[in-house]
């Protein structure tokens, strides 16, 4: 089930390789993003030290009344990834060009888990194709749809 979403980064980016990675979150965390709160846009991911953190990733206290005072809502959070993904990750992340994005948030039985991927920026010609497309499957489907 999807809790989170980052609903431009199919038009923005154009992805290369997608990962599943587990989320190390606090509970209140878990019960604001189970609330459908929280904000992807402008979210990255980065390697350092050897673990990949997900930057940029707003998660709203669950009850503003009872947040602790140091509640920081875009720390960064430790993604859960094996030591050959992150190596990966951190190769292409060396890469010109390349930048690696949280694309959903989404709970596997109990556990929230989010789906990453290495990326390529699109240009203006690329995304006016990608709209020009969608437009023309669109009318294709609405004459489909009336015969």
């Amino acid at each position: 089930m999807t809790l989170v979403e980052y609903k431009k980064a199919l038009l923005k980016f154009q992805p290369i390789e997608t990962f599943s990675a587990g989320l190390e979150l606090m509970g209140d965390e878990v019960k604001s993003l189970r609330n459908k709160q929280g904000s992807l846009d402008g979210a990255r991911v980065v390697v350092r030290g050897g673990e990949a953190y997900i930057v940029g990733m707003t998660i709203p206290p669950y009850q503003t009344a009872n947040i602790a005072k140091s509640y920081d809502a875009e720390r960064p959070r430790r993604l859960l990834l094996t030591k050959k993904e992150i190596a990966t990750l951190a190769q292409e992340e060396a890469k010109r060009g390349l930048t690696i994005i949280p694309l959903e948030v989404y709970t596997k039985n109990r556990f929230v888990k989010a789906r990453i991927a290495i990326v390529r920026g699109k240009g203006k010609a690329d995304r006016r194709e990608d709209l020009k497309k969608r437009d023309a499957d669109r009318e294709r489907a609405r004459v489909l749809k009336h015969r």
